[in-house]
This record gives structure tokens, sequence and C-alpha cells, in this order.
């Protein structure tokens, strides 16, 4: 598969980690996505994709591509063969200044991007992709398409701010210690995380934490996961292993079999990291 991207710069540098081309044919026809704390748009230049938000749901068909804010579980992305597609991943708080809707109406429920932009400025923006020369100027053009869309959001500097220093943390932090520097009370910080993030501030903690966890992990080396639980904080494995199950859809040990699956069959793939097989 081809691969390409690269950063925003100003006025999106802070709201988006990249932007990114990918095209050709994927390495499984169905990925497994852990949630991560990281809101994505895709928009698909080839033929439609599935995508099922969880174990229990429905797949669903996506034409135009699709907008995804902070999950709370896994899901599954169903390739067409063969893919192309430009994207977007946004840092936690980043997603909010593009949509008309508060972040948490998308948690766990992906939206197409006819319904947050509309059909017709979808119809342009994917005509002009597709008659783009090149990746580059492709994703320059979704980048000027999103620093048009740019608008402001109530309370989105301090959920940059606390959201910032729960990362540094992997989130570790004890969320009320932030919540009293930034002298803002919980149930104010949970509405507006909710609205911007999709999640409250200790839910993007756990998801911090969790990713901090599994992205450590050398999945070929032997693992003892009761060590790893207590490195990351947890005051149990069981309480490790449940979460891990609701982050991953899969075991801890099922968790490693699968990575070394994908490691062994396509060494050195351009998305190998966080996506696992799903077949």
């Amino acid at each position: 598969m081809k691969y390409e991207s690269r950063a925003p710069g100003p006025p999106l540098d802070g709201l988006i980690d990249d932007l990114y081309y990918l095209e050709g044919v994927p390495p499984y026809s169905r990925l497994l996505l852990p949630a991560a704390p990281a809101p994505l748009l895709i928009v698909n230049l080839g033929a439609p994709f599935r995508i099922r938000a969880g174990a229990e749901a429905e797949a669903v068909e996506f034409a135009d591509g699709c907008v995804v804010a902070t999950p709370t579980r896994a899901w599954e992305f169903g390739y067409p063969v063969p893919t192309r597609s430009v994207g977007v991943h946004f840092k936690p708080w980043g997603l909010a200044p593009f949509l008309p809707m508060p972040a948490a109406e998308l948690s766990d429920r992906p939206a197409t991007v006819e319904r947050i932009w509309g059909r017709p400025a979808v119809a342009t923006l994917r005509r002009r992709l597709v008659a783009a020369d090149t990746p580059y100027e492709m994703m320059g053009l979704l980048e000027e398409e999103l620093a048009r869309r740019l608008r402001v959001i109530d309370g989105l500097d301090l959920v940059r701010r606390m959201s910032t220093a729960v990362a540094a943390t992997g989130g570790t932090v004890p969320i009320s210690d932030i919540g009293m520097a930034a002298r803002a009370s919980s149930t104010y910080l949970a509405k507006r995380f909710k609205a911007v993030v999709g999640v409250t501030p200790k839910r993007l903690a756990r998801g911090y934490r969790f990713s901090s966890t599994v992205l450590a992990l050398d999945v070929v080396a032997p693992i003892d996961w009761g060590e790893v639980a207590a490195r990351a904080g947890y005051f149990d494995q069981a309480h490790f292993v449940r979460e891990f199950r609701e982050f991953t859809g899969l075991t801890p040990t099922r968790y490693a079999e699968v990575r070394r699956r994908f490691l062994r069959d396509h060494p050195g793939h351009v998305l190998d990291g966080w996506p696992l097989p799903a077949d």
C-alpha cells in the first residue's frame, strides 16, 4: 500500500496530528481498530467501505467517507480492494471545530461526511481530490477545506490544556487535580469535554492510559500481563483484562497473538502498529 502523511500548518496544527493519503490493497479485508483518543475523518475516493462500531453492532456501508469521534470501544473497518482515501488524524479536541453538533453525538456512532458537511460540498470536495495530480496536492486541498470550515468552540482552550496534561502523564494524573488547577467544576468540565472530545475527562484519561500501555508492548517477547497491569496503575489484573476487552474486543493473550500474526504476515507494512486483523 502507498501511505503518505504530513503535518498541517497554522492554524490547524494545534488541532490535527497529520493529514494522510492511503491507496492500494489492504493487508486484510477487515481490520479491528482498538479505541484510542484520536478522532478521525476519512474522505473516501474508492469503492464504499464498511464500519462496525462495536462487537454487537451491524456493519454499515460508507460511500463518501466517515467521521469518527473519540471511540470508547474497538471498531471494525472493512476495506474495499483496492482502497483509496484522504484523511485526517485529529488531536482529541481537534474535531469539534468542524462539526455542526457536539462530538458526543458521534462517539461510537460514525457519521458520513455528507451528514457533517452536506452532500453538495462533499461531492465538490471529492471531485477536486480525484482531479489532483499528487497525494501532496490532495492533502493540501483537504487542509484548505478544513481551514475554511474552522469555527470557534466554547471551552476549546480549557479542554485542550487539560487534555494535554492528561496525555503528558499517559492518563495517570488525577482528573480532580487538573480540574482544581483549571478552577472549573467537574460538571462544567464533563459538559465541555463531551461537547469537544466526545467523552468525559475520566474516560479520556482511561483511553490514554490504555493506549500508552498497549503501544509500549513488545509482543515478540514473553509478556508478564500482571506486571504490565501493575506498571500501568491498574488496581488488579481482572480490572486490566476487563478494560483490555472493552478497548480492543480481545483478551490480552489473544491481542498478542493477533499482533504477532500481523508482524509475521506483513513485516514493515505501512498500517502496522495499531490496527489488528479481524479476519
